[in-house]
């Protein structure tokens, strides 16, 4: 996904007329504009002095997460080398007061929500969900909750979890959903789902998982969705929670990133508290939820254009 954050950034700069270089520039030039697509790239030790203006995204990663030691270590490259950074983007308050209790200087650090493509992410139909479901393999009666991320540790099989991801709270209320919805299908994409596939088949919970090559890929997903969850306890984003509202799709999500400022509980979707397994679940069966779906388009509109203001004020 930060690889679509950069391409993004690489067109606004070409609309403004700024050139781009190739990485290989980044140490055989000085005096240019270089722009991180994630803080655990730039920030790390032996500090490497760069000869430009530097900037970086900074997502995600609460210190003294345990299990993370790189987000303790993207942290204190931040507290000791903030003077030589020139703007650090966030997405979310949470990050925003993290970054500034770095010291900082605040006119450095820009709150820019990640955005969604919304010629790519199409709005679902009937007629849209029933061809996803008969090309994907999905039943058309079945109630189908979507979940694309990577939640299991390594690029491997993924069968140790990934917890600030919320593999384990995912595969509870999912347990809890199916005794609501005995139709339950889940649709799962992403690399290391070990741990959640095999959570699915010890309960008898039937999936489809699909490894789509390409990002567009994945709005096809999206149409075959009843609705999408975000179980984790930290995210920068999701992604996924614009992603399903421009796609129709309703989105239930644990109180994390940027979900926590896009979702107004019962208007545009459902959020509930980080780890409350009985509460997720609730959500995801609650027939009001399909209600949700306009007013999560027009949040998908308002976030369509992203990175305007920090390439403005660069």
């Amino acid at each position: 996904m930060i690889d679509k954050e950069l391409e993004a950034v690489a067109r606004l700069a070409a609309r403004i007329g700024v050139r781009l270089a190739p990485r290989r520039l980044l140490t055989a030039s000085r005096d240019q504009a270089a722009f991180f697509g994630s803080q655990f790239t730039l920030l790390r030790e032996p500090w490497h002095r760069f000869e430009h203006g530097l900037g970086t995204a900074y997502f995600h990663g609460r210190p003294g997460t345990p299990g993370m030691p790189e987000f303790d270590v993207a942290y204190e490259a931040l507290c000791a080398h903030h003077s030589e950074l020139a703007r650090v983007q966030v997405t979310h308050a949470e990050m925003h007061d993290l970054v500034l209790s770095s010291g900082i200087d605040p006119a450095k650090v820009f709150r820019i929500p990640i955005g969604v493509d919304l010629d790519l992410f199409r709005s679902q139909t009937p007629a849209l969900r029933s061809e996803a479901r008969r090309t994907i393999g999905l039943p058309a009666d079945a109630f189908v909750v979507g979940s694309f991320q990577k939640d299991g540790v390594g690029w491997g099989e993924g069968l140790e979890p990934k917890l600030i991801k919320g593999p384990d709270v995912l595969v509870e209320a999912l347990r809890l959903l199916r005794e609501r919805r005995p139709e339950l299908h889940v649709l799962l994409s992403g690399p290391a789902r070990g741990y959640v596939r095999a959570g699915l088949e010890r309960l008898g919970i039937p999936y489809v998982h699909r490894r789509p090559e390409r990002y567009e890929e994945i709005a096809e997903l999206y149409l075959a969705l009843d609705a999408y969850v975000v179980p984790s306890r930290q995210e920068g984003g999701p992604k996924s929670v614009l992603e399903s509202m421009a796609s129709g799709v309703p989105i239930v999500s644990t109180r994390v990133g940027q979900a926590a400022e896009l979702i107004l509980d019962g208007v545009n979707g459902r959020i509930v508290e980080v780890d409350d397994v009985e509460a997720l679940a609730g959500a995801l069966a609650d027939d009001r939820v399909p209600s949700l779906v306009a007013a999560g388009r027009h949040t998908a509109t308002a976030n369509w254009s992203f990175f305007d203001g920090f390439v403005a004020h660069a």
